[in-house]
Parts: structure tokens; sequence; C-alpha cells
């Protein structure tokens, strides 16, 4: 009986999180900014913030600042992993990088366009120059390593 309770209590735990997190992402989709600073977007954001598709021919990023997009979906589990990574370096660059996701399960179109077959494709985007994408989880260390030589970008 014990042992019920104990696994009732995690599995209701765990439900929990998953509609928070849920909750959290959906609002995140319409480009608000997590508490760490990272913007969801979905296809329109995706147009004004990064790079407007239907009407620029070649490659001319929106923003201000270099970027990390990561292109993610929640079932993903190398995905989760590098999400906290990612919150991190939103926070400890402040300002110098900024950190974009798109759910690849809400905005098929944009993973569609960009090609994007596997998660989480992580795309480092210069002020000027051309994007440069890895796939796969990279542990902080190697993300600063990237974000020094593609992004020109220290702490």
């Amino acid at each position: 009986m014990k042992n019920f309770l104990i696994s009732t209590a995690i599995s209701l735990f765990f439900l929990a999180g998953i509609s928070c997190t849920s909750e959290a992402k959906a609002k995140g989709n319409d480009n608000e900014k997590s508490d760490s600073g990272v913007i969801y977007l979905n296809k329109d954001t995706f147009k004004e913030k990064v790079f407007n598709y239907e009407t620029n021919k070649e490659w001319k990023y929106e923003g201000n600042a270099p970027a990390i997009l990561d292109f993610y979906a929640d079932w993903c589990g190398p995905c989760r992993m590098l999400a906290p990574v990612l919150n991190d370096i939103q926070k400890e660059y402040n300002g110098k990088v900024q950190i974009f996701k798109v759910d690849t399960d809400k905005e098929k179109e944009l993973a569609g366009i960009f090609g994007i077959r596997s998660l989480p494709t992580i795309v480092f985007i210069p002020v000027d120059g051309q994007p440069q994408a890895v796939m796969g989880f990279r542990p902080k260390e190697d993300m600063e390593k990237i974000i020094l030589e593609v992004l020109k970008v220290s702490k």
C-alpha cells in the first residue's frame, strides 16, 4: 500500500510538471520571454526577429545582437537537456546574445522550410554573416566555444 501511494504521488507530481511546462510553452510561443529572457517564436515573430524568408531571397538577419536559434520539441530528450544550458547562456551573456526557440511540433512550416530533420538543431546567427548549425545536444563548454568562434562574443 505504501509503495502504491508513493508511486501515485510521484505520478501526480510528474503530471503537474508537464501541465505547467506545457502552459508556459504555450504562452511563450506567442513571442513572450521566459523568466531567463529566452524568446519563443512562432512563424510571424520568426519573420520579424530572425529572418523574413517570404520577402528576402538571401539571408538577412533581422536582429541587433547575435543569436542562438534552437529548433526543439517537448518530447525530445536531448532538447530537454539543452534547455537549461540555453537558459544559463541567456542569463550569463546578459544581452550580448539572444536565445530564440522554435517548437517544431507547433511550427511545422518553419521546420520544413529550414529542413530541420534532427532535434535539437541549434543555429548560431552572427549579426553579419551566415548562420551555422549544429545538431544534437552540446554541453555548455562546447556552446561557449562556438559562441566565441562563430558569434565572436565573450562573456
